[in-house]
């Protein structure tokens, strides 16, 4: 036995490296969530600004509406190729190359002021930030802690979240009118790979890690569980934040409060991922899916009942936290399960099954709708969610008996 002071002396030294490494590890998260806050908010400055400057062209809502659809279906179709691309060019070398052809692709548009233009650079803006999505949240998922992970996940989507809702305050702010509001969107892009770039050593890459993937198709027959909830996720946030105005105007509600619903959604899912990551810490990612589902198929069924009640307020800020940490806490369980290669091919998955949900949930809700009334949503978000704990279970209980 090696003698007591021995022991004590690499203790020592071990906590120092342990603290050196940590201190390491939050820095290049910081770095990490900075940048994406900043694309974040890049992001949600363009969607009203493009809206308010087709609207000054005379173009029709459907055709604003097959425009903002652009960026969606370039993320959906560019997902199975970014396992690929970092393969190709490398982790680091792609986000930075993405953030500054997103800034290119702004500028692009600023000039041209061309609404049939602006139709492929849309697209292509989905194409290059399906990378810095995906990567970031590898990043995050991988520089944190084992015991921290819950929490580092919850200050990414949170602070993710935050950025993006800047977005549209940075437009009030420079109006929608001449270069301010696409010089801000670029800077938001160049500061995102300026940011990147000076983290980029502390930045693990995957490219050569040496794992056989099988890509998306491959990571979809070892957690097709984890996807379907990256699927409901998406589906029922999207449905909500699109159709919840809807839902208020059957009840009879001012116009001035419709605006306010989706706020009050928007500030849970800011406000509220941090406690749940932390929660996720204690019980797990597996089961705060259930948690979130279930309490998620438990608000949609009280709105009926509290639309037109003050009580509306507080369930809407719980359901915009639990809707939205569906994801995060898939995000959580991808993080435990898979390193390396296969992480970022689950993550791009789930890029791939936030596209199709948000394809599929909204139209899917609004018809159902039209059909029965306003019931129509909280009646898709419990069968949804419903579904997700089902097949959760049954996927826990399989895992179990093999």
């Amino acid at each position: 036995m090696p003698p007591k002071g021995w022991a004590m002396q690499t203790d020592g030294a071990m906590a120092a490296a342990s603290d050196g490494e940590a201190g390491t590890q939050w820095a290049a998260l910081a770095g990490v969530t900075t940048a994406l806050a900043m694309f974040g908010a890049a992001q949600g400055l363009s969607y009203p600004l493009f809206t308010l400057l087709m609207q000054r062209q005379g173009l029709s809502p459907a055709l604003i509406g097959l425009s903002a659809a652009m960026m969606p279906v370039g993320l959906l179709l560019s997902a199975s190729f970014v396992p690929a691309a970092v393969r190709l060019v490398g982790a680091r070398n792609l986000a930075v190359g993405c953030s500054l052809i997103g800034a290119l692709c702004f500028l692009g548009i600023g000039y041209l002021q061309n609404w049939i233009a602006w139709y492929a650079l849309r697209f292509l803006v989905g194409v290059v930030i399906n990378p810095l999505y995906v990567l970031g949240e590898v990043w995050a998922l991988s520089l944190a802690a084992p015991s921290r992970r819950g929490r580092v996940m919850g200050v990414f989507n949170a602070l993710m979240g935050a950025g993006y809702a800047a977005g549209p305050l940075i437009l009030i702010t420079l109006g929608a009118s001449g270069w301010p509001p696409f010089i801000a969107a670029i800077a938001g892009f160049c500061l995102c790979a300026l940011i990147l770039r000076a983290v980029s050593s502390q930045l693990a890459g995957f490219e050569d890690d040496g794992q056989a993937s099988g890509g998306i198709a491959g990571f979809a027959r070892l957690a097709p569980a984890l996807l379907l909830a990256v699927l409901v996720s998406a589906a029922v946030q999207q449905s909500t934040y699109s159709l919840i105005p809807v839902f208020g105007t059957g009840y009879g509600l001012p116009e001035a409060k419709l605006a306010a619903l989706v706020t009050a959604l928007s500030a849970g899912n800011i406000l509220l991922q941090i406690p749940l990551g932390l929660m996720a810490e204690r019980f797990g990612g597996r089961a705060m899916i259930v948690f979130c589902a279930l309490a998620t198929g438990a608000c949609a069924l009280s709105l009926p009942l509290l639309i037109t009640t003050p009580l509306v307020w507080p369930v809407l800020v719980v359901m915009g936290a639990v809707g939205y940490g569906v994801y995060t806490m898939a995000l959580v369980e991808l993080g435990s399960r898979f390193k390396g290669s296969l992480l970022v091919a689950g993550n791009a998955a789930f890029a791939l099954m936030w596209g199709a949900g948000g394809i599929v949930g909204p139209p899917g809700a609004g018809a159902l709708m039209q059909a029965v009334g306003p019931l129509g949503l909280p009646a898709v978000i419990v069968g949804l969610d419903a579904l997700l704990v089902a097949f959760a279970l049954y996927r826990s209980a399989s895992r179990r008996s093999s």
